[in-house]
């Protein structure tokens, strides 16, 4: 087996040199007048209607595309004037109902705005008329742009106008969006982000609030004849709604009777963080898990109260030793376990105040379990309240959280969405697949907001015949679900992040490196995500001898973030390699964005470089300088962009052939960063990146890489596991300075 590589060099920084082009239609296309008076009776219905109403001083404006629009073809000469944006006042995006979704998106808006636009297209339609017959196309604003025919407007300016008629090509129609939401419950609910605060706004409407029922400027917790008043007064403010009353997804618990198990003294073990039910202390491995509940004393508790959290603990302290065939190499885990919930039902806002308070007072650990799931599916246009503020507390702090990716009940034959928190974008969320491999049959699909990939990995959680052991409140039981599979997968994040000292970012792209393979996955990514994480710790840090593996990080620093001096093999003039890549990053997200949840994105390049630049692997040129063009849909698709999680790979198989050796024989590595704010939410964002090259003739040519990255200024580690045990337990070594 060879070891994990860690290369440490300098990443580059480079601004982006291209300026937007003069606005114009794709090629082929045109619009007719008949679309821009379309638009302006929209405008002019929704100015009159919004002069009606007192609550807010703005007006919310829902912009209907027709198709997924990307950044550069969403509106830019309607509700906007000056130095005022239409993307700035975006509040709100998500998905039609269709089978080919298009783009809703929402704006907030002052009222001049509104009348803006409506001059501007009376304007546009004058134009339209007097000197284009009512039409105008690709071709005839290419001539405007390179001013074969003259442009002369007193009231509009000739790139307002382009403008204009870009917008009115892809809008469909200006509307406001109403969405239908019946709880019964109470429910946690999102209004849209306007210039009054939403307990101001509440209180317009005769709701009052207390402080406590208030998460943010707009996330609060109503009762159900408070929504209803909303509902009535001012549905159009409602962006997003969920129950706030969630129930647990069902694992199966069959108990039985079994020697009784001893576990020596805790010493200097990293320690996981667990949020779940409440843990019992009279378990044997007590001594290995600080204990506190996170409810009221009025609470009345039962022994079923104990049995969920008691159990993933005992999986986390000493799985192994209860599942001898799933001993995976990491060792015993000492355990902070919170209790924020008791029986099958919990309140998720009262969830959310405490998962707050808990990560600020626990500032050490690195790595949390959260084996909480709702039976509910998530919604495919916003993310849920919990999910999004464990995506905020990840990107603000240096931490990941291992969720499982939650359970059908036996009795659910149809496919099944994941339950929140699974949608959570910046943690890992983990499926279950059976002993041989295939997704359980309580396994439950994604992904989230329809593209977001969930979930991440999968591993083995029990199924059929084969339940896992685990110590529970009354003992020991057999259990199955994604419940059981998630702790597996948080010793394994702690191993490589508080023993061998890797960055969460390296961690995450490692583990879920090591669960794709070389050839095509045999099953859906919405049941499996990337696949099977392999049982062994060391099937993780190792690969084969004819396989080069090595790990890059570095901090997204300008528009192009690259390094163009990786020295990859060769051999007869020829490299004899496939590769695949995997980077991770943890960006900050916004909800009342909708669909459009993270605010930045790292495109990845990795290949060969020849005169052009880098050859990439998947043949990714979004952002290259070849001459190229890729839909958004496709983007999304075939290159994850705005995903999180990039995983990039060549097939193996028996066609492969080593690849041409352009100039030096060397390969480069780009990371493009984009925005969908205007805020620079990607300056200083750290990745990890995970390369592995395997050799199509089986060849070991690992040493010959390490020279070659030595000669060239890299400075290189081999990650020796045994090595990296002895200096954790040297660091961690207790010093009487008395002696």
């Amino acid at each position: 087996m060879n070891s994990l590589l860690q290369l440490k060099g300098t990443f580059e920084q480079a601004s982006s040199n291209s300026q937007p082009g003069s606005p114009n239609l794709p090629a082929g296309k045109s619009v007719k007048v008949a679309q821009l008076e379309i638009l302006k009776n929209n405008l002019k219905e929704l100015r009159k209607f919004w002069s009606k109403e007192s609550i807010v001083s703005g007006a919310l404006i829902s912009v209907y595309y027709n198709k997924v629009a990307a950044k550069s073809n969403r509106i830019q000469g309607l509700l906007s004037k000056g130095s005022t944006t239409a993307n700035s006042s975006i509040v709100g995006a998500r998905f039609t109902k269709e089978d080919s979704p298009k783009h809703i998106i929402t704006h907030y808006v002052d009222m001049d705005l509104i009348d803006e636009s409506i001059e501007r297209l009376s304007e546009c339609i004058e134009i339209l008329n007097r000197k284009f017959n009512g039409v105008i196309s690709h071709d005839i604003i290419k001539k405007i742009n390179s001013k074969q025919i003259a442009f002369t407007s007193t009231k509009i300016a000739k790139t307002n106008f382009l403008r204009v008629i870009v917008d009115a090509y892809y809008v469909e129609k200006f509307d406001v969006l109403v969405d239908l939401i019946d709880l019964k419950d109470e429910s946690i609910i999102t209004i849209y982000k306007t210039d009054v605060k939403a307990t101001k706004l509440m209180e317009k409407l005769g709701i009052n609030l207390q402080f406590t029922r208030v998460m943010d400027d707009t996330t609060l917790l109503l009762r159900p004849d408070e929504l209803a008043l909303l509902k009535q007064k001012a549905p159009y403010l409602i962006s997003m709604a969920v129950s706030d009353i969630t129930q647990l997804t069902k694992d199966d618990f069959d108990f039985c009777d079994t020697d009784v198990i001893t576990i020596p003294l805790p010493k200097n073990e990293p320690t996981i963080g667990v949020i779940d039910t409440m843990f019992d202390n009279k378990v044997y491995f007590s001594e290995w898990v600080e204990f506190k509940s996170m409810l009221s004393t009025d609470i009345p508790l039962t022994q079923s109260d104990y049995f969920h959290g008691t159990a993933v603990s005992s999986i986390i302290v000493d799985g192994p030793a209860s599942n001898p065939l799933m001993d995976d190499g990491c060792g015993r885990f000492r355990v902070r376990h919170f209790g924020v919930a008791a029986g099958n039902k919990f309140s998720s806002f009262s969830i959310l105040r405490n998962i707050n308070e808990i990560i600020t007072s626990n500032k050490d650990i690195k790595v949390w379990n959260l084996s909480l799931g709702s039976k509910l599916e998530i919604n495919p246009n916003f993310i849920s309240p919990e999910a999004a503020i464990l995506d905020r507390i990840q990107y603000e702090n240096d931490i990941i959280f291992v969720i499982a990716g939650t359970n059908k009940e036996s009795s659910e034959k149809q496919p099944k969405a994941i339950g929140t928190p699974a949608d959570s974008i910046n943690s890992i969320v983990i499926n279950s697949v059976d002993y041989s491999n295939r997704p359980a049959s309580y396994t439950r699909k994604g992904p989230a907001l329809s593209f977001f990939t969930k979930p991440d990995i999968s591993y083995y959680g029990g199924d059929g015949k084969n339940h896992m052991r685990v110590c529970t409140s009354t003992g020991e039981a057999m259990v199955r679900g994604t419940s059981f599979a998630a702790p597996w997968i948080a010793r394994k994040m702690s191993y490589l992040i508080d023993i061998l000292g890797l960055s969460r970012e390296v961690a995450k792209a490692l583990l879920i490196n090591s669960a794709t393979g070389w050839n095509k996955q045999e099953f859906d990514s919405s049941l499996i995500g990337h696949g099977i994480v392999p049982l062994k710790i060391d099937d993780v840090v190792r690969c084969p001898e004819d396989e080069i593996q090595f790990v890059l990080s570095g901090v997204s620093g300008k528009y192009d973030t690259y390094n163009y001096n990786i020295p990859v093999p060769i051999s007869k003039e020829k490299h004899p390699f496939i590769a695949k890549a995997t980077l991770c990053y943890f960006p900050c997200c916004s909800r009342n964005q909708g669909v459009d949840y993270t605010n930045t994105e790292l495109d990845i390049q990795f290949g060969r470089l020849n005169e052009k630049g880098i050859k990439p692997i998947d043949n990714n040129y979004q952002t290259s300088e070849v001459e190229s063009f890729t839909w958004e849909e496709d983007a999304r698709k075939l290159f994850r962009k705005w995903d999180n999680v990039k995983h990039i790979r060549e097939i193996s198989q028996k066609g492969n052939r080593a690849k041409k050796c352009y100039d030096k024989g060397i390969w480069g590595l780009s990371l493009k960063t984009k925005e969908r704010l205007a805020e620079k939410f990607g300056v200083g964002l750290k990745f990890g990146i995970v390369i592995t090259l395997k050799e199509i003739d089986g060849v070991n040519r690992i040493d010959d890489f390490v020279k070659n990255c030595f000669l060239r200024g890299w400075l290189v580690n081999r990650i020796d596991v045994e090595n990296r045990i002895d200096i954790y337990n040297i660091a961690e070594e207790e010093i009487d300075f008395n002696d």
